[in-house]
């Protein structure tokens, strides 16, 4: 079957996109490699959606599969591999086979940002982890080290206050970034310690995570912090290597214009993974809508 648009991601900017392409009656194809509501959906809170006071992400998440999957979506759990154009057919070659269609929607959003520390990867699971969510109840109860200074950390950082007596958030500047309410929530709750201009050096344990040290960015000092966890949320990256030499990239993110057309003809992006200085839910969905639109119009030009 060639469907008419496959979509690359279930996140916010995808899920928006199959709903404006359902609703212009184009058959939809949802590829997604792990689960779908994409970032959001590990969000406690969404407060900053227009009607929604307050909402978990998982719930809008929830709510937007629902209303995608009754108007037909079809969705298949694949990790896409490789993509390419002949006669006016995408050809999108995933890890269990290949899908054919008229245009593709990329929407595969953004991965954490790793410290590039070479024992990184060995303690994911053993006291280093990126979602708050998912591993926060594991330390119920316990001190709990935070590294970043941004929107997602300012988040994390006041979930993980709720339940754990002391949270100890290490910044590598000398100010928090992100939304003044989320920081002014920061800094008004008692048991968040926050401690500027401090870079992780090490990270230090046998089996589990054991203790990690903090370089100061100033005094060049050293500072050793014993504990059996660290929370790291220091940005996101594109996962776009899969579309290197098919359409050009910027520093990985998708070069597009405002259809979220990209340089190859009946191929569109949208949501985090491409070139954009605003990066929200809500703006996710623009571009999602924006490149159903833009796809469908095309394929009514063929």
């Amino acid at each position: 079957m060639t469907y008419d648009i496959i979509i690359i991601g279930g996140g916010p900017a995808g899920m928006t996109a199959a709903l404006y392409a359902l609703r212009n009656e184009k058959s939809v194809l949802i590829l997604e490699k792990e689960g779908f509501g994409g970032q959001i959906a590990t969000s406690p809170r969404l407060e900053n959606f227009p009607t929604i006071q307050s909402i978990s992400g998982s719930e809008w998440s929830d709510r937007l599969f629902e209303q995608i999957t009754e108007l037909g979506a079809e969705f298949e759990l694949e990790e896409v591999e490789s993509i390419e154009k002949v006669d006016n057919v995408f050809h999108v070659k995933t890890n269990y086979g290949e899908h054919e269609s008229l245009t593709v929607i990329v929407a595969n959003g953004v991965k954490p940002r790793k410290t590039g520390l070479e024992n990184e990867d060995y303690y994911v699971g053993k006291g280093v982890s990126y979602c708050a969510v998912c591993d926060g109840p594991f330390y119920k109860g316990k001190e709990i080290y935070l590294i970043g200074d941004a929107n997602t950390a300012l988040q994390y950082a006041l979930l993980l206050s709720g339940y754990c007596p002391k949270v100890h958030m290490l910044t590598l500047f000398d100010k928090l970034f992100g939304d003044p309410i989320l920081i002014n929530r920061v800094l008004q709750t008692e048991n968040i310690d926050i401690r500027h201009n401090l870079l992780l050096k090490s990270l230090n344990g046998e089996d589990q995570l054991e203790s990690i040290e903090m370089e100061d960015t100033i005094s060049h000092e050293i500072h050793k912090f014993e504990t059996n966890n660290v929370f790291i949320a220091i940005g996101q990256v594109p996962q776009n290597d899969f579309l290197s030499g098919l359409l050009e990239l910027d520093h990985g993110f998708i070069v597009t214009d405002d259809a979220m057309a990209t340089s190859v003809p009946g191929l569109f992006a949208a949501g985090d993974t491409r070139k954009k200085d605003s990066k929200q839910v809500i703006t996710a969905c623009n571009d999602g809508a924006i490149a159903a639109l833009s796809a469908a119009k095309y394929i009514n030009t063929l």
